[in-house]
């Protein structure tokens, strides 16, 4: 599986942008400095070593989600583990797409 693998969606699976629209919660799950150096407005900032606790809070009934981070890397590891668990979730890849991506939408 190459880099550009993670960004596709499959065919029945919905892109960043449709989330998007619906509302989705954007997770960043770069470290706590790299968000601070810029970030999509509104997005929540969870570490990817933090990920465990938070989803203990949130719920799959709470939204859709939409990961990113500063190349797409940990941003994939996350959507893999939010859709083990039953979330409806793209990974949207680095923070700056998914920041023209929500221009777009809204």
């Amino acid at each position: 599986m190459g880099l550009m693998d993670l960004f596709r969606r499959t065919p029945r699976g919905p892109t960043t942008a449709d989330l998007l629209a619906q509302g989705a919660l954007v997770v960043d799950v770069r470290s706590k400095s790299e968000f601070k150096s810029g970030h999509v407005k509104g997005a929540k900032n969870v570490p990817l070593n933090q990920l465990g606790s938070f989803m203990r809070q949130r719920k799959p009934a709470d939204g859709p989600v939409v990961t990113c981070c500063a190349s797409g890397m940990r941003s994939g590891k996350a959507a893999a583990k939010f859709a083990e668990r039953g979330y409806t979730v793209v990974n949207g890849g680095p923070w700056t797409r998914v920041q023209r991506e929500m221009a777009k939408v809204r």
